[in-house]
């Protein structure tokens, strides 16, 4: 036997071995899931987990999966030793295939999508990245420190799923929640308001505009106000590279203080 097939039987003995949660460590990119596991993962949630955890997994008190909020896992090695092990407030064990438990975790990462193909990196290398390369600190505050010319991000990474922070630092315009879609308001004395609608009630609208000005503005003084599709921040596909960016999904991800 060569060397490398020595190896090779070696570490496949190793795996067959490993608890469950290590099955997720053995992966080539740990972090990252295709359609495929994401997918499977999906079918399996709805015949396994759906009954306790409901259709969007937020029927248990403290838990919300799809928007990654749990009682006790922080990492994919975390949500697979709960899965496999039980919690002592009643959730009982499953025998998962390795395959299996790759893709429930896949599709709770995934933030319930099935489209998705999610990566998660570096949290370390992604705060580099948000303060120094990506720039997004220019735009976006977090933790009460930065400008309000964005949406702040102090609690992102329970707001928005991994899938979804990816697809907003590549194409900010298709993830684009609705919320956080620009205004342009003209006022009946001629004067242009651009900025950020933060509210809107039935005798006015409250804005943030591109000058950090919160400004509440009567409806009787507008005379239209268009709601934009484009995103202003720029996209990241090309400008960043893909371990870039799943460095930064990491980073928002930690970002969970409301």
């Amino acid at each position: 036997m060569s060397r490398r097939s020595w190896l090779l039987t070696l570490i496949a003995v190793f795996l067959l071995a490993a608890p469950a949660g290590a099955q997720l460590l053995a992966q080539d990119h740990p972090g990252q899931y295709a359609q495929e596991d994401i997918g499977r993962g999906a079918v399996l949630y709805n015949t396994q987990c759906n009954q306790c955890h409901g259709r969007d997994g937020d029927q248990i008190s403290g838990v919300d999966l799809r928007r990654g909020q749990f009682r006790r896992a922080q990492s994919d090695e975390d949500l697979a030793q709960v899965i496999t092990r039980g919690t002592s407030s009643g959730m009982p064990p499953f025998a998962l295939q390795p395959s299996e438990l790759t893709g429930i975790v896949a599709f709770i990462r995934a933030g319930f999508d099935t489209t998705a193909s999610i990566r998660v990196g570096n949290a370390a290398r992604g705060r580099t990245i948000f303060d120094g390369k990506g720039q997004c600190a220019t735009c976006h505050r977090v933790g009460g420190t930065g400008p309000r010319l964005a949406p702040a991000l102090s609690d992102i990474g329970l707001a928005r799923a991994p899938a979804s922070l990816d697809r907003s630092i590549r194409d900010p315009s298709a993830g684009m929640m609705p919320i956080n879609r620009p205004v342009q308001i003209v006022m009946k004395n001629g004067s242009t308001i651009r900025g950020r609608r933060l509210n809107e009630d039935t005798h006015s609208v409250q804005i943030i505009d591109d000058q950090e000005r919160l400004r509440s503005l009567p409806k009787t003084d507008i005379r239209t106000m268009s709601v934009e599709t484009t995103s202003p921040m720029p996209a990241y596909a090309g400008k960043l590279t893909d371990d870039e960016i799943a460095d930064v999904v990491a980073f928002l991800l930690t970002l969970r203080t409301p």
